[in-house]
């Protein structure tokens, strides 16, 4: 999360939002990375006006681009530099730092799956077995996995409560880098993905597609480019009132309903039979896709 203030240091930033069309180009960047070339399609501007706008997202810090080969041309390839944003404004109220224990989970740290083909997983540096095969899954080497897929089952990690008994649970945040896993890659894969925290589920995310046209940011170079490389950037809160996704409601389940007294927590990551679209769920974790990172869980607490 980037905080800022009104220190203005932070201009440049106020002004690439303040645009329509710039706000545009944010929300299509939050679904995957393109080029100017696209941007400019989708908005129906020449890519001159686009080139400019992005220009301004860029210097304001919210958006990075790197040149890329493809097709015989080079591309100016635009992804978010950041997710989430904090305006802390003038005024020790607002200023105060909300408290939370935070939990990096390792993509290979899984304490429980049930996966089926195509599957598989890989650490930074090799694959792990054989494709396809879930006995894998089990592996030693699966501990340090940066990446892992499978078509349909689920995979579940244990979490650790570190809150104490005073301190009241008020929010948990969980964001992760994920996509779909079609058989190679295709960006129009649609696939019904499921939260479940502590056996219950949060809600249901329609991951758009298996998204591999160009390599991911921090994906490494020995990685095959014909399959998965890299996700969307999502982020589930959970709080008082219900459970979001990137802001928009998903359902009703409140932190109050999940049994948060408990040691520890169960995670889990679901692509169940019964859902309208069985495509799979790919894991990027620190060293793959575009955002560098684990799983990440914040547990937001007050002192009671």
């Amino acid at each position: 999360m980037l905080k800022i203030n009104t220190d203005t240091k932070w201009l440049a930033l106020y002004e690439a939002l303040a645009s329509g069309v710039r706000l545009r180009i944010l929300e299509l960047l939050g679904e995957q990375p393109m080029n100017v070339k696209e941007l400019a399609a989708s908005l129906n501007l020449s890519s001159a006006i686009v080139t400019m706008h992005v220009k301004k997202l860029e210097k304001g810090g919210l958006i990075t681009t790197r040149m890329v080969r493809k097709q015989g041309g080079t591309h100016k390839i635009c992804s978010l530099a950041v997710r989430n944003i904090e305006i802390i404004l003038p005024g020790e109220a607002q200023a105060e730092e909300r408290s939370y224990h935070e939990t990096n989970i390792p993509i290979g740290h899984y304490t429980a799956f049930d996966v089926y083909p195509t599957c598989g997983l890989a650490t930074q540096k090799q694959n792990i077995g054989q494709y396809d095969d879930p006995r894998y899954f089990l592996d030693p080497d699966r501990m340090h996995a940066r990446i892992l897929w499978f078509s349909k089952g689920f995979v579940e990690y244990t979490v650790p409560n570190y809150s104490l008994q005073t301190q009241k649970l008020e929010e948990i945040e969980i964001s992760m880098e994920i996509s779909s896993e079609a058989p190679g890659i295709n960006e129009h894969w649609p696939s019904d993905i499921r939260f479940y925290l502590n056996g219950i589920c949060l809600g249901e995310w329609t991951s758009p597609g298996d998204y591999g046209h160009t390599r991911g940011r921090f994906t490494p170079s020995w990685w095959q480019r014909n399959v998965n490389q890299y996700g969307l950037l999502k982020v589930i809160r959970i709080d008082n009132n219900g459970t979001y996704i990137d802001g928009k409601q998903i359902s009703d389940v409140t932190v109050d309903s999940l049994s948060l007294h408990k040691k520890f927590w169960t995670l889990r990551f679901a692509v169940e039979e019964d859902s309208e679209h069985v495509g799979g769920l790919t894991l990027f974790g620190e060293g793959f896709g575009n955002y560098d990172q684990d799983i990440e869980l914040r547990a937001y607490y007050s002192e009671s």
